[in-house]
């Protein structure tokens, strides 16, 4: 096992801490009917402070642009912090890169770290030698991700080859051959049709249980972070507005998820139980809303007992609308963070 793993304290309650951490951009856009350009500053991070624990899955989530890859990116020491404190290991990541690159793993949705050109095989040798793993563990990974990720037949095809959905499955046995503490995953199932986002999940839930490693997860998938991960928090325009679990985000912006029934006939609106209502009738198909926080076994249950079902489905709450809502509801002064 890595060195770094044996000293590892898998009790350490700030394995990853941020304090007051901000990151500014120097933009120059052109003045509208001018040629003269004008610099201003954009804020992409705004004084983020949380604390994640040794073994934790935390969801990190929000809208394009609210500052989810800043602060990744700050994290791995690809960016430096224009102001705070942020650690990693106890490692700062902007001036001991190379350091921590040993213990981290990253793996971008939009971006691969495999070489193009060449088979995936080719490309886990190169990462083999570059972080210099020992072989027998290297094997032992490798064969491990091959089989749960089912990469088998893929090793010997040239990553600009592969589809989007074996890439991302390829860049995240990449990530894992030198045995990181830390995961960070940015959209890691984009791409995916339903079968591989189930291995993709399963495998980093067994990931997180067998070898304790710390997993900080930024996805548009809501279902992805309720499989996945107990704590979920939210920044929007780089603001840290919620910290807690996923049931308490849904309540504090009171979300709601959609249950698409079909039925045999078309109907008058279905008699909606208390906490749920009839949003839409068309034909034999009927949409009911219902507090994304509430199980949908209950009303399920209800429709098949009183109603000729022929089909029905459960759609999940836009991530976006979530913190729309947490924005026109709360009263809080603009920066303040909500726990659950």
């Amino acid at each position: 096992m890595d060195a770094n793993l044996m000293d590892a304290d898998f009790t350490d309650p700030d394995f990853i801490e941020l304090d007051g951490v901000e990151k500014v951009f120097d933009v120059r856009r052109r003045v509208p009917g001018t040629l003269r350009r004008e610099k201003r500053q954009v804020r992409a991070v705004d004084g983020i402070t949380f604390r994640v624990a040794r073994g934790e899955m935390v969801g990190y989530i929000g809208p394009n642009g609210a500052g989810k890859s800043t602060t990744i990116k700050m994290l791995t020491g690809i960016l430096t912090p224009s102001g705070g404190r942020l650690r990693v290991a106890g490692i700062d990541p902007s001036r001991e890169r190379t350091r921590l690159a040993r213990r981290i793993g990253v793996v971008f949705g939009q971006r691969t770290t495999l070489w193009w050109d060449l088979p995936l095989r080719d490309s886990y040798r190169l990462i083999h030698r570059l972080y210099r793993i020992p072989e027998a563990r290297y094997r032992e990974n490798l064969d491990r991700c091959v089989e749960l990720l089912d990469l088998g037949e893929l090793l010997n095809v040239p990553v600009r080859q592969l589809s989007l959905g074996q890439r991302m499955r390829g860049d995240i046995a990449a990530a894992l051959l030198h045995d990181p503490e830390v995961l960070y995953l940015d959209e890691p199932t984009i791409g995916l049709d339903v079968v591989s986002k189930a291995k993709v999940r399963e495998f980093l839930r067994d990931l997180n249980a067998e070898r304790g490693t710390t997993v900080l997860l930024t996805t548009h998938d809501l279902t992805d972070i309720e499989q996945l991960c107990k704590r979920v928090m939210v920044i929007d325009h780089g603001r840290l507005m919620y910290d807690g679990a996923l049931g308490g985000l849904h309540e504090v912006g009171r979300s709601e998820r959609t249950l698409v029934v079909d039925l045999e006939r078309e109907l008058p609106p279905i008699e909606a139980p208390d906490g749920a209502r009839v949003v839409r009738v068309e034909g034999p198909r009927q949409w009911l809303a219902f507090p994304a926080a509430q199980s949908a076994a209950p009303l399920v249950a209800r429709i098949a007992a009183e109603y000729p079902l022929v089909d029905l489905s459960v759609r999940e709450p836009d991530i976006e609308a979530v913190i729309a809502k947490m924005y026109a509801e709360r009263s809080e002064a603009p920066g303040a963070g909500v726990k659950g």
